[in-house]
């Protein structure tokens, strides 16, 4: 099993967490160890944190337990594949509870992927202007 740390439209009541994470175990909130940019970026107002480590804020979200096959859907929803897509690494996040810290997986998006920032950074995304995949225009 692996674990994910989710920030954004994956958490528990944001549009993409149904998608994401259904059947997935919630270990909990949790925190970054290290700060990272988080912002509201591009014309779908998607949350992004950049793998920029020691800038920004230490980032609150939610850690879940995955197998192999949600890490792949969760690569498909994260665009992985694309060249303007997320990409995964490990980080290490700490529950807000206390305790150990733990190694998880997280999507980051490079800096230069970023066509625009509708935010300064953030602790916790906590925004309502996400345009799901399915309420945007055709291609």
């Amino acid at each position: 099993m692996h674990k994910v740390f989710v920030f954004g439209t994956l958490k528990r009541g944001f549009p993409n967490h149904d998608e994401g994470m259904a059947g997935l175990t919630c270990l909990g909130f949790y925190r970054t160890v290290q700060a990272y940019p988080l912002v509201i970026a591009g014309r779908w107002f998607s949350p992004a944190m950049m793998p920029e480590p020691g800038t920004g804020h230490r980032v609150t979200g939610e850690l879940y337990e995955a197998d192999d096959a949600a890490l792949r859907r969760l690569d498909l929803i994260e665009s992985v594949h694309l060249p303007t897509g997320y990409h995964r690494e490990k980080i290490e996040v700490v529950s807000l509870d206390g305790g150990l810290p733990a190694n998880a997986w997280v999507y980051f998006k490079d800096r230069a992927r970023i066509e625009c920032t509708h935010s300064a950074y953030l602790t916790e995304y906590n925004d309502d202007r996400y345009i799901h995949k399915s309420k945007r225009p055709a291609a």
